[in-house]
């Protein structure tokens, strides 16, 4: 890690899409109270993650990132948890069965209530008023109350998010993601799709190979992993004041360090990694392991030097590079920083986010995002790392285990005149389970012709 680092220290830098309270003094008093809470995270939970994204970048895993937009505190509920939970782990088997794989399964959950936005403000009706930044920072209704940032939300934020890590704990230790109970996850609202019998018949395959494994004495009693699953969160490290507070010295592990106990990893987005920005400054100085968006703005000179900033020794698991191109873009932008950062030798986990380059406006004015555009910068993600000799080692999306409509096409054949139906995000459109799955099953199939597939004890253990 850098030297002289402190974990204020991104106050003498530019601090890009950060709120402006009214009071000064109330936002403090409730950044001390954030800072007197206990930690969300843990740093051997932190650690533990690191390891595996090392194993990722050296080729031998794949990286499944996934999760709401923008969480809301209105939503939050156990049984939406659950079903975002229970896709991610329908994903999650789909990569590693088909694909050959070990997956680590990272959630976009427990911490995603702040959004970057292209303004600061909006109008309605000749009206301005701030702009919607997310439940930690004001409410989404337009009147001129719920748009002023509120710092006592940021306490909301934090006891959602530790009610949400609490679930997710017990959901993937307590039995919840048992192997054996793999067909019990299947959402109603997808069966009957073409997707879900696919995800059905893969069920079915899993199961024989378990019951030839249990013949052979190899079971939950004797494999835990085959009944348990490590889970981990994530979201953008947006709002630094908040990031600061739940920053905690580790005194417990032989790493010891400062972690950011919000999340066992954090990213920074595509508007907020200038070198000489906040952002930067305050994620060089942490041990989370770190995403960094890069967008077709990035050059490769630049790339580099903010890898050398992030991650300075190099180490394998620090940081995952999330390629946000566009399906346009992404075979002309994305080539030239893979092949410098091989050149360099820079190890790095390169993760796809296929939803932030392909948004679009309906003609009915909902943003949405086309799935066959989705599907294309995916294979085109794919498609480059094959040309450049690289490991495509990841997928960053926004998904959402509610029967939304909100992307057009997929399975569903959603179109244009549906999008109002159940359209519920608070922010971007994401994926619903019958498109979560289908996408999972393309990236199955490239995994497969990316490396060779293994024996299926190995895959069902790598499930796990």
């Amino acid at each position: 890690m850098p030297t002289q680092w402190n974990p204020d220290g991104w106050r003498q830098r530019t601090a890009l899409q950060m709120p402006e309270y009214a009071d000064q003094a109330v936002l403090d008093g409730v950044l001390d109270k954030l800072g007197s809470f206990p930690p969300l995270v843990f740093a051997g939970e932190v650690n533990a993650l690191r390891r595996k994204l090392a194993q990722v970048s050296e080729g031998d895993g794949f990286l499944l990132q996934g999760g709401d937009c923008a969480e809301s505190f209105a939503e939050f509920h156990p049984n939406n948890i659950r079903d975002t939970f229970r896709v991610l782990m329908q994903m999650a088997v789909v990569l590693t069965f088909g694909g050959a794989v070990p997956v680590v399964k990272v959630g976009r959950m427990a911490g995603q209530f702040a959004k970057p936005r292209s303004s600061p403000t909006e109008t309605i009706d000749g009206v301005e008023l701030p702009i919607y930044r997310g439940d930690i920072v004001n409410g989404i209704d337009f009147d001129d109350a719920s748009r002023q940032p509120d710092p006592n939300r940021l306490l909301t934020a934090y006891s959602q998010a530790a009610a949400t890590l609490n679930l997710l704990r017990a959901f993937a230790q307590g039995g919840y993601a048992d192997l054996y109970k793999i067909h019990r996850w299947n959402l109603d609202f997808v069966d009957g799709t073409d997707t879900g019998t696919r995800y059905g018949e893969l069920c079915g395959r899993i199961t024989e190979a378990l019951e030839f494994m249990e013949a052979c004495g190899i079971n939950g009693d004797s494999v835990p992993e085959m009944r348990q699953t490590d889970f981990y969160t994530s979201h953008e490290a947006l709002l630094l004041n908040y990031e600061e507070a739940m920053t905690r010295e580790d005194t417990i592990t032989r790493m010891g360090g400062w972690y950011d106990t919000s999340a066992h990893m954090v990213w920074i987005g595509d508007r907020t990694r200038q070198a000489d920005g906040a952002h930067i400054e305050y994620c060089r100085g942490i041990h989370n392991p770190l995403g960094l968006k890069a967008g077709p703005s990035m050059e490769a000179d630049d790339l580099i030097r903010l890898i050398d900033t992030l991650n300075p020794e190099n180490e394998a698991g620090r940081l995952t590079l999330i390629a946000r191109m566009g399906d346009v873009e992404v075979m002309e932008k994305l080539p030239p920083l893979v092949r410098r950062v091989k050149a360099e030798g820079r190890k790095v986990v390169w993760s796809c986010d296929p939803m932030h380059g392909n948004t679009i406006k309906a003609s009915s004015g909902y943003k949405t995002r086309p799935f066959d555009r989705i599907l294309a910068e995916v294979k085109g993600f794919f498609a480059v790392h094959q040309g450049e000799g690289t490991h495509a080692g990841g997928v960053h999306v926004e998904m959402t285990g509610q029967d939304v409509t909100e992307c057009l096409g997929g399975a569903q054949l959603i179109d244009e005149e549906e999008l109002a139906s159940r359209y519920h995000t608070h922010c971007d459109p994401r994926l619903n389970a019958s498109q979560s799955l289908e996408l999972s099953f393309l990236i199955a199939e490239m995994l497969k012709q990316q490396r060779p597939a293994r024996q299926a004890p190995e895959m069902v253990e790598a499930a796990q």
